[in-house]
């Protein structure tokens, strides 16, 4: 009898689609409403927290480009703390991150995308119109990424030019019609105040290492993942500065005023009505292009942990003509959108973004566990200059974020991790017993 031979994943995706992808999946529905939240607390000295922000996500990204780079395996984050501690460790991450993260975010997006349609369209405020309204884009999402993952890439990059496009002639456009009176610095924040306003800013910036997820059909990953994730990086930083600029620059201190859409706000004062109909429909786009990434990379870390034995094993079954972990697709789109139809996700907003934090500081310790580890530090790839200098002051900085988190939070973590923890034991239970029946 011959064996067949089983699907594998496909190496297809390349540092620029790479870049793309991490820049889709940060700029998403907070880019809308940032300039206004910073120009509140900062006003003119906006830049500060953004200079701050971009360089605690640099350290904790060298971090991710060094072992992203020898663990070149899909998962991203979950594969590289189960590799450093071992499967427990990796399972709480994989959970932590797919549904503690990830899918609580869809949820919350896919709800602003939908809220922002029913300024427009009254009808998209009822119940089961949303519901209709969720079920067609993670249905459409869902057979796009199923159909293949250069496919999914593309869709992404695709996604990700048509938001990027109106943001960048936006700025252009802006730039002719700056103040210089409203850039002028006349004092100086408070520490305290620079803090809190980098740690809104920190969580606009997540979202760049989900692009790792999909680490196993990256092309010559030891080159491309550290190129790739620093072209994403720098732009968005770019990016989001830029923006800061322009918006301060030309409504001055009524930029703070406009809170709920303050890209739209400038779009109309330098084109007219015309502008903040196309800042409005570029929101839509980017939440859209936010999810589209996010359905890409996210369902590789059910596949990782089913392969893994971890999870059942019909999620690592691969589409054996489109090479693609179909079932794990279909599990994280029909959780994205269960959430999504709850309408829970805003209570769990905040723990989405503590949950992140974790996965990180996760991240950066498996990293240095790997580096006195003979045969990891003996691979080949990207490595952080510096020693462990540049780690520890990553672990030091997330420490100081997760300090802000409040009581409840933390108990409402301790629970989650309880209860991964028993379901881990009672699936390896499971299995053990099954091995000897």
């Amino acid at each position: 009898m011959q064996n067949k031979t089983e699907p594998t994943l496909k190496r297809e995706i390349g540092a620029v689609a790479l870049a793309l992808n991490a820049i889709n999946l940060t700029i998403g529905a907070g880019i809308f409403i940032l300039p206004a939240i910073v120009a509140q607390n900062l006003g003119r000295s906006a830049f500060i927290a953004y200079l701050l922000c971009g360089l605690l996500v640099i350290l904790i990204m060298l971090c991710y480009a060094e072992i992203g780079s020898k663990v070149t395996t899909s998962g991203g984050s979950y594969a590289y703390v189960e590799k450093a501690f071992g499967p427990l460790a990796g399972f709480l991450i994989n959970t932590l991150f797919w549904f503690g993260f990830a899918a609580l975010s869809d949820a919350a997006v896919i709800n602003a995308m939908t809220d922002m349609l029913a300024t427009w369209f009254p009808v998209f405020s009822i119940g089961y119109v949303r519901i209709f309204f969720f079920t067609a884009i993670f249905g459409l999402l869902t057979f796009v990424n199923i159909l293949g993952v250069k496919q999914g890439s593309q869709f992404a990059v695709t996604a990700t030019i048509v938001k990027l496009t109106p943001l960048i002639l936006l700025v252009i456009i802006g730039m002719f019609s700056i103040s210089p009176e409203n850039l002028a610095i006349k004092t100086w924040p408070s520490v305290q105040s620079i803090g809190e306003t980098a740690l809104v800013l920190l969580f606009a910036f997540m979202g760049i290492e989900t692009a790792l997820n999909v680490s196993g059909e990256i092309k010559n990953p030891h080159r491309t993942i550290p190129k790739g994730i620093f072209m994403g990086v720098f732009g968005v930083l770019f990016m989001y500065m830029l923006i800061q600029l322009v918006a301060q620059g030309v409504l001055g201190n009524q930029l703070a005023t406009h809170k709920d859409a303050p890209l739209a706000s400038l779009a109309t004062q330098l084109i007219g009505p015309v502008g903040g109909t196309i800042m409005l429909v570029t929101g839509v786009l980017a939440m859209f292009g936010m999810l589209s990434g996010d359905v890409l990379a996210s369902p590789r870390l059910l596949y990782a942990a089913s392969k893994d034995k971890l999870l059942p094993q019909f999620l690592s079954h691969v589409h054996p003509k489109f090479a693609t972990p179909y079932w794990s697709i279909i599990a994280y789109s029909l959780t994205g959108l269960l959430l999504a139809s709850s309408g829970g996700f805003k209570q769990l907003a905040t723990l989405a973004s503590s949950s992140v934090l974790l996965i990180y500081l996760a991240v950066v310790l498996a990293m240095i566990r790997l580096r006195f580890k003979k045969e990891d530090a003996a691979a080949t790839g990207f490595k952080v200059p510096g020693g462990l200098i540049i780690p520890i002051l990553a672990v030091a900085a997330i420490c100081w974020f997760l300090y802000q988190v409040t009581w409840s939070e933390v108990k409402a973590l301790g629970i989650f991790f309880l209860l991964c923890t028993a379901l881990y034991f009672i699936n390896q239970y499971v299995r053990t017993a099954k091995s000897k029946s």
